[in-house]
């Protein structure tokens, strides 16, 4: 099938032979005639990187009145980014078109400027929702005379709390307008607002309703908390042509890994909401011209991002939220191309990557940790592929080469190798010496084993949750989820109260009344003093490291409290068991 059979205009199908589009993709068949020629909504359901952006770019485009100057036609995106990429994209289809002007609004810049363009006449508007609402306020934005409304990654507006402001905006579009829905998932909110604002939407689905990127290939590995950097670094050394995403939880994250990659050597960069709109303008344009190859971002901040060619999305841990891990995967594999989508994880996780696998309909492969000695191989023979193919000026190395043969003319070409090499690898093959495996050793018990664990005394179940990990010491802190105490809170109270270093916090076990967790032996100690006289929801904090033979169970509340003059529990018991609270009623 051609542009020209589902009806697209000469122009356009000038327009888009020069951009290098030879045949329409999937979602590009089934929308584009509908929209030409059919009446009823649209619900399209399709991953990003799919064509989405010419399956209604081009028919718009097709159906604007050029000697009209009003806006005819909105296009709403969750950001700026994709803002800006859905007007670029219509203004390089709409080449051969010169009567026709599409304008992007959006937040972070001029507002004096759109206002100007819009009173100048436009036909398109391609609009981030808050922008769009102030300039209706002011009068500015006219829409009584929109035929086509256009909501591209609508989960993702809605993801992030756009759901009033796009009921506000509808509210000033005619009735009888054509509205497209785009989107990555279907979640409920996006039925309701169809049911709301649509009529008889007709639902194009390319590939399956929530299913992963066609394209896209799924790998996890599988460490302990405290080597998930570790295992980042080996995933970026092993493929030294890399050109990825890194998604992280927080902002904290963000930064500090890529501040930590940076003074490493590599280029990286972050992206997230404490930079301002110029700062991340620059760190995009940086990552498109590939200047910089490994971006790490949050999920908010790169919403919306169109980038070509990524190799790689890297997830830092797995989202909450299975349609989030949809949208980060789907930013690799995209227009034909294969992609690889990895997750980091830790042995809790399990039960979430299954959830996604369910989603999604795909399986996760678990990989090994790249070797120390995989990584070198795989980077010797990438530099020895650049040496091979690297373009020669003959002319320009000849006034230069006969004093650097007379230089190295003594070495063999098999030692001027060696000392290439070893210019190039020396710091990776310092950084890996003796480097250990750090996969996570899936350890099933036997039924011998369940049986003897469960017959084994409360004491040395407690003193196996005492014991720190290789490497790790064991940090003991009076408070547990009597207290509304979990790992979120224990890693923000870690990261506001201790100054120097980043702690990296492994395994956590948060027990009713008490919690124990391990960080590395160096740090031990100044956990312990930056954690001791807090205050947790009226609550004094008391930490110190934990000993494999001590009763935590029995004796850690009390011990806390009597360090700071206090009574003792009413429900800790002595060590025959009786309840010291009935003993001192009875005196």
């Amino acid at each position: 099938m051609t542009f020209e059979e589902l009806g697209v205009s000469e122009p356009l199908m000038k327009a888009v032979e020069e951009l290098g589009f030879e045949q329409p993709m999937p979602v590009q068949q089934q929308v584009i005639p509908h929209l030409l020629s059919k009446e009823g909504d649209v619900v399209a359901l399709a991953q990003t990187g799919t064509g989405k952006t010419a399956a209604f770019g081009l028919p718009v485009l097709q159906r604007i009145n050029p000697d009209d100057h009003t806006p005819q036609a909105l296009i709403l995106a969750p950001t700026r980014e994709l803002c800006l990429q859905i007007a670029s994209d219509l203004a390089d289809f709409s080449k051969y078109m010169p009567d026709v002007k599409v304008l992007p609004v959006y937040g972070g810049s001029s507002i004096e400027s759109q206002i100007r363009s819009l009173r100048g006449g436009v036909q398109i508007i391609v609009a981030t929702p808050g922008r769009l609402i102030d300039l209706i306020n002011r009068g500015v934005a006219r829409l009584d005379n929109v035929h086509t409304v256009i909501l591209d990654e609508a989960d993702e507006m809605l993801n992030m709390g756009f759901l009033d402001s796009i009921n506000e905006i509808l509210d000033h579009v005619p009735d009888n307008r054509k509205m497209l829905m785009f989107s990555a998932t279907m979640p409920p909110e996006i039925g309701r607002i169809a049911k709301k604002y649509m009529h008889d939407p007709v639902e194009f689905v390319v590939g399956t309703r929530n299913e992963g990127a066609a394209n896209v290939k799924h790998v996890y590995y599988m460490v302990n908390a405290r080597d998930k950097y570790l295992a980042l670094k080996r995933v970026v050394d092993y493929y030294p042509n890399i050109y990825a995403i890194i998604f992280c939880r927080t902002r904290r994250d963000t930064q500090e890994i890529a501040d930590r990659l940076c003074q490493e050597g590599y280029n990286a960069e972050a992206l997230h909401g404490d930079l301002s709109q110029q700062q991340r303008d620059v760190v995009m344009k940086k990552f498109r011209e590939r200047v910089v190859r490994i971006l790490v971002a949050t999920d908010v901040a790169a919403r919306g991002l169109d980038v070509d060619d990524l190799t790689h999305v890297i997830n830092y841990g797995l989202p909450e939220d299975t349609a989030v891990y949809t949208h980060r995967s789907g930013r690799t594999g995209r227009a034909g191309k294969t992609g690889v989508s990895v997750a980091i994880i830790h042995s809790r996780e399990k039960g979430r990557l299954k959830e996604i696998e369910r989603i999604i309909g795909k399986k996760f492969e678990r990989k090994e940790v790249p070797t120390p000695e995989q990584i070198i191989e795989k980077q010797l023979y990438s530099l020895a592929d650049r040496i091979e193919k690297v373009e020669v000026n003959e002319a320009e190395m000849e006034r230069y080469l006969p004093g650097v043969i007379k230089k190295l003319g003594w070495l063999t070409s098999e030692d001027l190798i060696r000392r290439v090499l070893s210019l190039e690898f020396q710091r990776l093959l310092d950084y890996y010496k003796d480097a250990p495996k750090i996969d996570f050793i899936d350890e099933k018990p036997s039924k011998k084993d369940k049986k003897e664990r469960e017959r084994a005394p409360r004491d040395e179940k407690d003193k196996d949750r005492r014991t720190a990990e290789k490497g790790m010491e064991r940090i003991y802190v009076n408070l547990g989820k009597n207290d509304g105490f979990y790992a979120g809170n224990l890693i923000d109270m870690l990261n506001k109260n201790i100054e120097g270093p980043r702690v990296d916090v492994g395994r956590i076990d948060l027990m009713p009344g008490y919690s124990l967790f391990d960080v590395r032996k160096k740090d031990g100690h100044r956990v312990v003093n930056s954690l001791k006289g807090l205050d947790f929801m009226g609550k004094r904090v008391y930490s110190e490291v934990a000993e494999a033979d001590k009763d935590y169970a029995r004796a850690a509340t009390r011990k806390a409290r009597e360090s700071y003059g206090d009574e003792p529990s009413a429900s800790f018991r002595d060590k025959k068991g009786r309840s010291a609270g009935r003993k001192s009623r009875k005196k």
